[in-house]
């Protein structure tokens, strides 16, 4: 009853219900906006909305094929073929590409897999088109997953990463469980979502505004007094106070996700559920589909969200306003957005990584790895086990900070 009685109140109030109702709406916008927004391009101009997202699943769809090496060497020479002719080629003045109906008919239906395939054979941090696939030598064929694992090696083995042994062990190991050959297939929609995972912060702050005055309220009303002076005021009441918030809180940002993902799956379709992540680039270590990398993901943002639930109550136990609450925690969220990385080892750029805002991106494709002893972790584990612990800390805190308050 009381857990039920504390969870109307946060429901109740006509501040959850606008601060609600607009979060809903900025996400809403935010990962409505690549479908409002979404253009591409045929011989005949530029196709917007609808129309484009149709037309491109129906080029994509055209070359959802597994990537053998004998299809990655047969498409490779017929770029090349298309480049001996000069009729078919432009030159910008720094590189040469293909123009008209040589690039509308051979290039354009396929860019992004021409593209990521030429990307596989270049050094680590190269960024090339398809452009780059006349230069390369497949006289006797060529072994894609072999170069794919020479840049993985190359990647590791840099000076600048100064990665320990048993952490390129580690990410090795990772690799050599990703199966082969990948298939490749339209995945937009999913590709969408896992780069703007870091939208959903709008989500959790919306929801610790809601929180906020779950205590200091009650010492801004000065009911303070009336609820640790009863029976359960400093035992059973703090608890359901506890439960009541993360309650809402799990519901409220359950919500906030189903529209986060229903739009984009929407707008772009279901497609690409069941490819491997490689297939956005082949660098990618982890064994995992787009489908379940977002699965992980947003298991991690459930964690920062329950992290920041208990740093939002123990905040509210320590202060008398609940705008003071505020005044720390906005902070404490959208400060890492004005941080960048200088690199993937060090520091400051390991603690950048932990951060609540960082936390929420997928980084999939940088190999960060934190070592602890003979201990490996990658970055999904260690955000994982840090922002459990974290919960675990904040709530313990808030409830001895709540049942210690002195009253005056």
């Amino acid at each position: 009853m009381l857990i039920k009685y504390e969870f109307l109140k946060i429901l109740r109030k006509k501040s959850t219900l606008i601060v609600m109702s607009a979060s809903l709406l900025v996400t809403a916008f935010l990962f409505g906006l690549p479908a409002l927004q979404f253009q591409t391009y045929n011989q005949s101009g530029v196709i917007k909305g609808v129309d484009g997202i149709a037309y491109e699943k129906e080029q994509a769809e055209k070359y959802a094929v597994p990537l053998t090496n004998e299809y990655v060497a047969e498409t490779i020479r017929e770029i090349q073929q298309l480049f001996e002719n000069p009729d078919n080629v432009g030159y910008d003045g720094n590189e040469q590409f293909l123009i008209e109906g040589a690039y509308w008919e051979g290039i354009a239906p396929r860019e992004n897999l021409l593209n990521m395939i030429a990307k596989n054979y270049t050094n680590p941090n190269e960024s090339v088109g398809y452009n780059a696939l006349p230069a390369l030598d497949i006289s006797e064929g060529t072994d894609f997953y072999a170069a794919r694992q020479e840049k993985i090696g190359k990647l590791l083995n840099a000076s600048s990463r100064a990665l320990s042994e048993k952490q390129k062990a580690y990410w090795q190991d990772m690799n050599g469980k990703v199966d082969a050959p990948f298939v490749y297939g339209y995945y937009t929609g999913w590709n969408i979502i896992i780069t703007s995972f870091e939208l959903l912060m709008f989500a959790i702050l919306a929801v610790c505004i809601v929180i906020a005055p779950v205590f200091s309220g009650e010492f801004q009303a000065g009911t303070d007094a009336v609820i640790l002076s009863a029976k359960y005021g400093r035992t059973k009441l703090i608890t359901a106070k506890i439960i009541a918030s993360y309650l809402f809180g799990t519901l409220a940002f359950t919500l906030h996700a189903l529209v986060a993902l229903g739009l984009p799956l929407a707008a772009f379709g279901l497609g690409g559920w069941n490819l491997p992540l490689q297939i956005a680039d082949t660098i990618i270590p982890y064994p995992l589909t787009f489908f379940q990398a977002t699965l992980v993901n947003l298991g991690v943002v459930y964690l920062v969200l329950f992290a920041m639930i208990g740093f939002t109550l123990l905040l509210s136990a320590k202060m008398k306003s609940p705008y003071l609450v505020l005044i720390v925690l906005v902070p404490v969220l959208f400060i890492p957005l004005f941080l960048s990385p200088n690199g993937t080892t060090g520091a400051y750029n390991l603690t950048l990584f932990l951060l609540p805002y960082r936390s929420t991106m997928p980084e999939i494709g940088k190999y960060i790895s934190y070592q602890f002893g003979g201990l490996v972790f990658d970055i999904f584990t260690m955000r994982a086990i840090l922002y459990a612990v974290l919960t675990m800390i904040m709530l313990s805190l808030a409830k001895l900070s709540f049942k210690k308050h002195q009253v005056a």
